[in-house]
């Protein structure tokens, strides 16, 4: 027999029996599990599904955006992030027209010396008679869709064995009846891919004014603590966004 043909044999012997030693783990694992009830559709997916917890800090208190005022010379809006019990709270400054037109901007000035609590917050208070407020209105009258535009899986080191999602959650927030202000944004959401509108803010000057600039809350697995913890953002709804191309990511 030449050595070509000794190899081929070999090698197809190594096969065979690697299929063997397959098909005797799968019989054997099938025995052990013959009790066992057939997994349905939604255990099958579990790999695709399944989250863990981060810790067990499940009372802590996720993180909550109001609108603090509108500065109209300015273009733009103060919105405050309150982080529960982690600290001072966040401003930022989102910016109603412009090049950087719906963009949420922290003000970092505030915290180059620091994040004092109280020194943060009685800026806020001087702040806040500045400003133009918002006009609550029916949320009922918008509607917010969702889409995973990417999804991955985190491992924590020394937390769980099993995988933490991660979500680029693309929001779009428009009108009920079609006609009105309308925005979207993207977040990253953790561990369940969840959202929903939560406030709505009409931004224009009186109640009789037609609403063709309003900004949105919208709350959504943000924070991956626990069992995951609520996070908002804002989305500046404006008369001129057309969703013309649904599967971009913002």
């Amino acid at each position: 027999m030449s050595a070509v043909n000794r190899d081929t044999k070999t090698q197809a012997t190594l096969i065979a029996l690697a299929r063997t030693r397959r098909m005797q783990r799968a019989l054997a694992h099938a025995y052990l599990h013959r009790d066992a009830p057939l997994p349905t559709l939604h255990s099958s997916l579990g790999y695709m599904t399944t989250t863990a917890r981060v810790a067990d800090d499940a009372a802590a208190i996720g993180h909550r955006m109001a609108v603090l005022g509108i500065a109209r010379l300015e273009g733009a809006a103060y919105i405050v992030e309150e982080l529960g019990d982690d600290g001072a709270p966040v401003v930022y400054r989102l910016h109603l027209r412009g090049p950087r037109q719906g963009h949420l901007v922290p003000l970092h000035a505030w915290y180059d010396h620091g994040d004092d609590d109280g020194e943060i917050r009685a800026r806020i208070a001087a702040l806040a008679p500045l400003l133009e407020p918002a006009r609550p209105i029916a949320s009922e009258a918008w509607m917010l869709s969702t889409r995973i535009v990417q999804r991955r899986a985190l491992r924590v080191a020394g937390c769980s064995s099993l995988p933490i999602r991660k979500y680029a959650l693309q929001l779009v927030v428009e009108p009920v009846r079609g006609v009105g202000p309308s925005g979207r944004s993207t977040v990253t959401a953790f561990l369940s891919p969840h959202a929903r509108l939560a406030e709505v803010w009409s931004l224009s000057r009186s109640g009789g004014e037609p609403c063709d600039l309003a900004i949105a809350r919208v709350t959504f697995t943000g924070i991956p603590s626990g069992p995951g913890l609520a996070k908002d953002t804002v989305v500046l709804l404006t008369a001129g966004w057309r969703d013309e191309d649904p599967d971009s990511a913002v």
